[in-house]
């Protein structure tokens, strides 16, 4: 059985649970901990005793940082038996690392929890109720928590704390790990992890492309991809209602099976594009970011961002409409001269570069440019068999005589001119 160093847990902390008895992890805390370790959303289904608290708490004292006097994690619990119970396993692991914790729930004196909250513990636990009344008297502050647990979220389902906990979930931060446990996955509970939960795509499986382009020829380059790649479904991306709008009419004006999909259409006009999109009688869907989640299309073969995303996040959900189930896709981004920064961004969010595809007339241009380079090297190598033969007497006449059958260039001592013959020839010696 794996070890607890083995997961990777720290020696301190190690040696914190083997006083407290704790020597092999469970097959949940097996499970979960290099998941939760390596940064990864999680769900986990499990029931109570089963270790779970140890589960989440391990790798999140790992990831805290201990010199930021920032609360960086959350854990919502359903009761207040739960989280006082929690706050007991993290504050004696807590200590080995150097990490504060705080426990918060109904029943207690507000005032009190507002001092300590003052004190900027790194890990708070805490019942919905009374964290979001903190929240909405403004005594606590979520914007830097990036690793947010829910426990036994059945039952904070059953107790209709949901939609708190959906509040709670929006006062995060942006970049969020979400682990959440539970004994059973009711359907709620499942579009909760699909609405807060990053996807998580193959992004090897997603041919990424940029095309350096201005506004005014994204049209031509858009419908110059069409026809080379033939996609079977493409989904095409715009910033705004209005754009899609006019993309939509400008490639249904050239032939194209287009429709537009975004925030002004009803529910009833929504379901019916999606409808004639996933059984193929649409080709093209020009849609906003509406679109970028919680859709699941099967056969969408190319996505295009016909305008950039503003951040790596979204770039990531809107590529991800193509390579699911295995299959393989490409992901197009439309680039102008001033948007590089923001592709660097993307590049970096998503630990990447994204090759560059070049247009059809600089393929022309570099073909073209090969093509006189080889006529050259002809004209070079033919030149070089029309040179003169060498003469047969080429070594007799020496090196200097180069060999060639021409006026031997062997150097001679120059004699010294004098006029002496002509003067005898004139009579005058």
């Amino acid at each position: 059985m794996t070890s607890f160093k083995e997961l990777g847990i720290a020696a301190e902390v190690c040696d914190v649970l083997r006083y407290q008895g704790i020597k092999e992890p469970t097959p949940v805390q097996e499970q979960a901990i290099p998941v939760v370790r390596a940064g990864r959303d999680c769900i986990a289904q499990a029931q109570t005793g089963t270790g779970k608290t140890l589960a989440f708490l391990l790798p999140i004292f790992e990831k805290i940082k201990p010199q930021a006097d920032v609360a960086q994690a959350l854990v919502i619990t359903p009761t207040r038996e739960l989280a006082i119970q929690i706050a007991k396993v993290a504050k004696s692991v807590g200590e080995a690392v150097g990490v504060s914790s705080l426990v918060i729930y109904g029943g207690q004196d507000i005032e009190r929890q507002k001092q300590k909250l003052r004190r900027h513990p790194q890990l708070i636990i805490g019942t919905p109720g009374r964290l979001l009344d903190h929240l909405r008297r403004g005594t606590i502050d979520l914007a830097q928590v990036n690793k947010v647990v829910l426990d036994e979220a059945d039952e904070m389902l059953r107790l209709g704390f949901i939609e708190d906990v959906e509040t709670l979930l929006k006062a995060v931060a942006a970049d969020r790990q979400l682990l959440l446990f539970s004994a059973t996955m009711p359907v709620r509970i499942k579009a909760l992890a699909q609405q807060f939960m990053s996807e998580h795509i193959t992004l090897d499986a997603i041919e990424q492309v940029i095309v350096d382009t201005t506004e005014e020829d994204k049209l031509d380059r858009l419908c110059e991809i069409i026809n080379q790649d033939n996609p079977y479904l493409m989904m095409v991306f715009c910033h705004t209602k209005q754009r899609a709008h006019q993309v939509t009419m400008a490639l249904a004006a050239r032939g194209y099976l287009v429709d537009e999909l975004h925030g002004d259409l009803s529910q009833v006009q929504r379901a019916l594009v999606l409808k004639r999109f996933r059984t193929a009688q649409l080709q093209i869907l020009c849609a906003t970011d509406i679109a970028a989640r919680g859709l699941d299309i099967e056969g969408v073969t190319h996505v295009v961002n016909y305008d950039i995303p503003h951040d790596a996040e979204s770039y990531i959900h809107r590529i991800g409409r193509t390579g699911r189930a295995g299959q393989t896709g490409k992901a197009v981004t439309f680039v102008n001269a001033r948007q590089y920064d923001l592709l660097r961004r993307i590049e970096s969010g998503i630990k990447s570069r994204i090759r560059k595809a070049h247009a059809e007339r600089h393929k022309k241009h570099v073909e073209k440019q090969q093509k006189i380079l080889q006529e050259i090297r002809a004209k070079e190598a033919e030149h070089k068999k029309k040179k003169k033969p060498l003469s047969k007497y080429a070594n007799r006449k020496g090196a200097s005589h180069k060999g060639r059958n021409t006026r031997s260039r062997r150097q001679t001592p120059a004699k010294s001119r004098t006029n002496l013959g002509h003067r005898s020839k004139l009579g005058r010696h």
